[in-house]
């Protein structure tokens, strides 16, 4: 893994230190730049290559890399064939440009859910971040024809929700999410997915959903995530709001209805609260408990009438990988999200983060393998979603080629959340009456900015082609940060349009695992996926004697 913090051939830097994704470790809503997923906000697919063209060269560091992650992945090239080719392209070299590559993509199971590049969201719940910047990811996702996820706890933190009898009758703010998203949504793309935890469950969430939106939403049963093995988490700062959540039901530490508490929060001695979620399955002593459990859960969704349920579940080990893969097969799901060890987009302990749980090539590897179990026995393989420190379009090939033919979306959380920052910034700053209800966070456009334009026709590469999408009477409703997502995912797919024609691939069931190579031997060991120095040997050898 690489650990520098420039990047002088794209001109980027990371005013932290770097994660595997190419992300700060810790990104800062008012960032002033400049990573690459800052940068491509704007630049667009120009971000793909070298700065500076016709005055430079470039050359890769192409080191080594130490250690197993998808960094010590690499992806082959073929200097002849093409597979896959989409309807009315044909083999000649007119036709097999990267610009024809097919990264449309479906999953579900009976009822099929389209989209137009192989992402979604990671889950956007109760933190305050996803509120404050729901528009920008929920318009722009919209628009771009991928699914987006609103995470756990939206309607129990909600003070404006109502209650009776402890079940909810109005939610305005899960409401807003769900509206906003529809608004610009594509009638043939895209989707909106639900999640729903022990606290949701209890609080009626699931029977408000299926009377006031039915089955318009993809029910998701939360298990876990990547970035933590207990319940959500986030922290207030209010001792009237903590108490508002500690008498809703929920776990409040410290608990701010204790007096000594409320006097050391008074006296600055303590400046928070955290509200937790509950553990699911406590109960559950073990596998034939649990499938009891669950599949009990997944008839009274249907009987609600949602026709369309997913399960997240996070990096725990290998027995519960092989749980949550063989509940979705018996319960026929439309999706499987499985997220490993790395980044959260909310609140989660750092040393947890750090050192719990099963990082994410290792347990996509073995998701893989236990699929493949499942279906040479004949049985259901519900399609999958790989989360877990992806942010560049060379992720999304590897996650897809790893976990081929199952993996049918590459789940990104922190990285599409970063365009909504950035735009919502510039929009605070060009339109300052607008600034409060876009969360802005600068008084000025930074040089970073400038550098690229003072316009936002001529800061926003892809401006205009968001203008042909949606039309010019309605570009006053669109936030920045939704066409600054635009230009993300703009550069996303472009990158992977171009490394698929290079391996020969143009369209994505083709993708496969044969098309990865390990960089190191650690990795070919770790994942079974054949060393660079020996892939393709013997097909080589086979050349060679004729």
């Amino acid at each position: 893994m690489s650990n520098l913090k420039r990047n002088d051939v794209l001109g980027t830097i990371n005013r932290g230190n770097p994660s595997e994704s190419g992300l700060c470790t810790l990104c800062r809503a008012d960032c002033k730049g400049k990573c690459e997923v800052w940068m491509s906000s704007l630049k667009g697919r120009k971000m793909l290559y070298p700065r500076d063209f016709g005055d430079i060269t470039a050359g890769s560091r192409n080191l080594s890399p130490e250690g197993v992650g998808y960094h010590s992945l690499r992806v082959k090239g073929y200097a002849y064939g093409s597979e896959g080719l989409p309807e009315g392209v044909s083999d000649s070299p007119d036709d097999c440009l990267y610009t024809n590559v097919d990264v449309e993509t479906e999953f579900g199971n009976e009822i099929k859910t389209k989209c137009k590049v192989p992402l979604m969201t990671g889950a956007l719940g109760s933190t305050a971040i996803a509120a404050k910047y729901w528009e920008s990811l929920a318009i722009g996702a919209a628009v771009n024809g991928f699914p987006i996820v609103i995470g756990e706890n939206v309607v129990g933190v909600d003070r404006e929700a109502e209650l009776e009898n402890g079940k909810v009758v109005d939610a305005p703010e899960l409401d807003r999410r769900i509206d906003t998203y529809y608004e610009f949504a594509d009638e043939d793309y895209g989707g909106l997915f639900i999640q729903l935890n022990v606290e949701d469950m209890r609080n009626g969430v699931a029977e408000y959903i299926a009377d006031k939106h039915g089955n318009d939403v993809i029910i998701e049963i939360k298990w876990g995530q990547g970035a933590k093995s207990i319940g959500g988490e986030i922290q207030v700062d209010s001792l009237d709001y903590a108490k508002f959540l500690r008498n809703r039901g929920y776990v409040v530490d410290p608990d701010p209805n204790v007096e000594a508490n409320e006097e050391s929060f008074k006296q600055g001695g303590i400046d928070g609260f955290a509200r937790h979620s509950r553990l699911g399955a406590t109960d559950a002593p073990s596998y034939e408990e649990l499938k009891e459990q669950f599949m009990e859960k997944i008839d009274y969704l249907r009987s609600l009438g949602f026709k369309r349920i997913s399960l997240k579940t996070g990096a725990y080990g290998m027995r519960d990988l092989a749980a949550a893969i063989k509940l979705a097969s018996e319960a026929k799901l439309d999706l499987l999200t499985i997220d490993g060890a790395g980044g959260g987009t909310g609140m989660s302990p750092w040393n947890m983060m750090e050192h719990w749980g099963v990082p994410s090539l290792v347990l996509h590897n073995k998701a893989h393998e236990y699929a493949r179990i499942l279906d040479d026995q004949g049985m259901f393989v519900p399609d999958l979603s790989f989360a877990g420190g992806f942010a560049r379009e060379d992720h999304l090939f590897k996650a897809l080629a790893l976990g081929s033919p199952y993996v049918k979306l590459v789940c990104m959380g922190r990285g599409l959340m970063i365009p909504s920052f950035l735009g919502s910034n510039i929009e605070g700053v060009l339109k300052p009456e607008r600034k409060e209800e876009v969360n802005g966070n600068w008084d000025s456009l930074p040089k970073t900015v400038k550098d690229i334009g003072e316009t936002p026709e001529s800061m926003f590469a892809g401006w205009y082609d968001v203008v042909d999408h949606v039309g010019e009477d309605r570009m006053d409703e669109l936030p920045f940060g939704a066409v600054a997502l635009w230009n993300l995912v703009d550069k996303l797919k472009g990158g992977l349009q171009q490394l698929m024609a290079g391996s020969r691939n143009f369209s994505l069931e083709t993708v496969s695992r044969d098309d990865l190579m390990a960089a190191n031997r650690e990795t070919e060991k770790a994942v079974g996926i054949e060393y660079m120095g020996e892939a393709d040997d013997e097909k080589a050898k086979e050349i060679l004697i004729g």
